[in-house]
């Protein structure tokens, strides 16, 4: 007879996420499941999933891998969704799973929900509503008065900027369920805590020709004199590292399938395109390159294409220190 045990365990607080534990048994395999159950602007939803299978249970030649899904549902729309990728595991009967979607800068009120969709065969499969709750968060608005030079770099629409932009695209918007490689919290990049900017702030764009446009700003930016060492936040792949338009000598690391952070305005690079860095490796040097109105570092993460505040990312957002 299978046992239905879906429900908070416990919730307590790590730094700023609100972590949750749940789980599901039946006679065929228990599902015990890590996440943060707070759904806010600007953060992410990471589900960490350990399958434990009995040690009765034997495998057949053609058994299928086991899949799941996380879904962030506004009433009933899917509004982000991402698999789940395998992490190695200690334990032959244990099967551990990760998976984080972002949660968009733009979130507004209203009636959302997370979905984890999981698939023991292609006839098992179960659907699970998580209990999870909506924490709302306001973002500063700022007026930029470009010069001549940033007005340039901002309003260009040039071949090589608009093939820059697709490189760097298809770049975010790739998840190799292979590349796993650091399940830690993040460290800064710098050792100053002077920001200047901050991973959300909607921005006002002033040209020199009096007219206008509005954007978000997709990271925090430190307000650091050039020269100062810029370190990777994690371990991880350099899937870019060069020179751009807008934002001027730029590393891209990848960490985790799908979850990128990038570096930018460095007035030079220590670093090449396939190498492996491990956290606090030297990456380049701060700079003012690309659109700058200074000397500064711009720190960014992306997950599946979409910029999540680093903030998140300096918790123990995979759950390894369960």
């Amino acid at each position: 007879m299978k046992k239905l045990l879906l429900a908070i365990l416990c919730v307590f607080q790590i730094n700023l996420i609100f972590a949750a534990s749940a789980k599901y048994e039946s006679e065929n395999y228990n599902l015990n499941l890590n996440y943060n159950d707070v759904i806010t602007p600007g953060d992410a939803i990471f589900v960490r999933m350990n399958i434990t299978i009995p040690k009765t249970h034997k495998k057949t030649r053609n058994e299928p891998p086991k899949k799941a899904t996380l879904q962030l549902l506004q009433d009933k729309k899917v509004i982000e969704s991402a698999p789940f990728y395998q992490l190695k595991s200690k334990k032959a009967n244990i099967t551990e799973m990760l998976c984080g979607i972002p949660v968009s800068l733009w979130l507004k009120e209203g009636n959302y929900s997370i979905k984890l969709i999981y698939a023991d065969t292609d006839t098992d499969i179960k659907e699970f509503i998580l209990p999870s709750h909506l924490e709302m968060r306001n973002f500063p608005e700022e007026v930029l008065q470009l010069d001549e030079r940033n007005t340039n770099i901002k309003t260009d629409t040039s071949p090589e900027r608009a093939a820059q932009i697709e490189k760097l695209n298809n770049i975010l918007f790739t998840t190799l369920p292979s590349d796993i490689f650091s399940l830690k919290k993040f460290t800064t990049p710098t050792e100053s805590q002077r920001y200047t900017a901050y991973c959300g702030d909607r921005r006002t764009y002033v040209y020199t020709n009096g007219k206008s446009s509005t954007s978000l700003h997709y990271g925090n930016d430190y307000g650091v004199p050039t020269g100062t060492e810029v370190k990777a936040c994690a371990a991880g792949k350099v899937v870019m590292a060069e020179s751009r338009i807008s934002t001027g000598w730029s590393v891209v690391v990848e960490h985790l399938p799908g979850l990128y952070s990038l570096y930018y305005h460095m007035s030079e690079l220590s670093v090449k395109e396939g190498d492996m860095v491990s956290q606090g490796q030297l990456l380049g040097k701060s700079g003012a390159t690309g659109l700058a109105t200074g000397p500064h570092l711009h720190w960014e993460v992306r997950l599946n294409g979409s910029a999540v505040r680093p903030e998140f990312f300096l918790n123990d957002f995979a759950f390894e220190e369960d």
